[in-house]
């Protein structure tokens, strides 16, 4: 038995190796991970830089809170509190439907773009990590004006004055900014006002509409509202003009990050829901696909189920029944096998009658050295020889003629098998 070429393991382990290479390679393509990630410097909560809300993510968490940062429009449906932090050039009509969406599912807190940074190039030298960006100003937000006639309002860029007091306040609480030159207010048009500047400028506050939002009310400081008449089903919006209450850059101080928790304790109105950061606003939005839900239940099961049928399919085909069976050559060495396949190549062509001659003059060679007669050219002197030799048998010549004149294949075996029984007799 041949010894196989490769050693069994290793060529089990490589392709081992290969199928669950292949495997991941899939998952990640298919889960969109194939890229730098989310953290690319931008105003959202996977980024880490300063106009980032990865770290009020980290405090929510560490408070206990159920926090998801959602690369899929279908959370907008979610009960839950979804937090929006929508880019400069945000779409206002867009924003407009996903608000409207959004007011019977669950509260919204909308936080305004107020920033432009960059990531921090490679040709500044300073330490940095990655995400970390550059300040390069500040723009009041363009589309807040654009959104529908119960949401819109007027965003501006203003400067306070440190004699005015606090930089922010609600109620007995006072706190300060990062940059108080460059703070974003929004005018009281439909709007109640949670954390105002200290000359009273709204910095957050929830739209006031026809919903009934008692826990809002109570934080703002308003009398409580007759229950009659208003939709209780509604959920509040919240808008954050100054978006320093909520990003990176303010979470570096602890009033605020205490107020920013306090105030989306507040827009859950009482209840313990989950928190969803949204990302597709952004363009960092990801669809499933085929191959993520061939990952994620209840489809994973079944991929499992294939995966270890591949594997007892493999192991099968490792283990078989017996060695392996070494392959015989086409054609085999020797005479007897050259002989067989001309043979073969005769009978194939039909060309068997030209064998009666060269079969003939064989047998008479044969013949005459079994008889030592010292010519093989006279039939005449050859039958005599045999008629001495064995009475019985019909003469050379007799049995030659026959076989020169068969012309069927069947004729011709049967004349060339008296010719050999002569031979036979005279031979042995």
């Amino acid at each position: 038995m041949n010894s196989p070429a490769f050693n069994p393991k290793v060529v089990f382990g490589l392709l081992l190796f290969g199928a669950l290479a292949f495997a991941a390679t899939l998952y990640l393509i298919g889960a969109g991970e194939t890229s730098r990630g989310p953290n690319d410097g931008g105003s959202h909560a996977a980024a880490k830089g300063l106009t980032g809300y990865a770290a009020l993510v980290d405090i929510l968490e560490a408070e206990g809170h159920e926090v998801t940062i959602s690369r899929n429009q279908a959370a907008f449906d979610d009960n839950a509190l979804l937090i929006l932090t929508p880019p400069t050039f945000a779409d206002g009509e867009e924003l407009t439907e996903l608000i409207d969406r959004r007011r019977y599912a669950g509260p919204t807190i909308l936080v305004l773009p107020k920033w432009y940074a960059i990531e921090i190039p490679d040709s500044v030298p300073v330490e940095k990590e990655d995400g970390w960006v550059m300040l390069g100003g500040v723009s009041p937000v363009p589309w807040f004006p654009t959104l529908g006639a119960e949401y819109q309002g007027e965003a501006k860029i203003v400067e306070l004055d440190p004699a005015d007091g606090a930089d922010w306040q609600w109620g007995a609480r006072r706190g300060s900014l990062p940059d108080r030159e460059q703070v974003q207010t929004i005018g009281d048009v439909g709007m109640v006002p949670l954390v105002t500047t200290s000359d009273g400028a709204i910095l957050a506050g929830y739209y006031e509409d026809d919903g009934y939002y008692p826990v809002l009310d109570e934080a703002a400081g308003l009398p409580p509202l007759d229950e009659e008449g208003r939709d209780t089903g509604r959920w509040n919006v919240m808008v954050v003009a100054e978006p320093d209450l909520f990003d990176n850059y303010g979470m570096a101080d602890r009033a605020r990050a205490a107020l920013a928790h306090d105030l989306i304790d507040v827009a859950m109105e009482g209840e313990d829901l989950p928190v969803v950061f949204d990302l597709t606003l952004n363009g960092l939005g990801r669809t499933q696909n085929l191959l993520t839900l061939a990952f994620a239940p209840p489809f994973l099961a079944a991929t499992l189920c294939l995966v270890l049928a591949l594997i007892v399919v493999a192991w099968r085909a490792f283990r078989r029944f017996g060695p392996p069976v070494a392959e015989a050559r086409a054609i085999a060495f020797g005479k007897g096998r050259l002989v067989a396949n001309g043979a073969a190549f005769i009978l194939r062509t039909r060309r068997l009658h030209l064998l009666t001659g060269p079969y003939i003059e064989t047998t008479r060679q044969r013949i005459v050295a079994a008889l030592r007669l010292r010519t093989a050219d006279d039939d005449a002197a050859l039958d005599r020889a045999i008629a001495r030799r064995a009475p019985d048998s019909p003469g050379f010549g007799e049995s030659a003629a026959a076989l020169r004149g068969a012309h069927r294949p069947h004729d011709i075996l049967r004349a060339a098998r008296a010719l050999k029984t002569l031979e036979r007799k005279l031979t042995r």
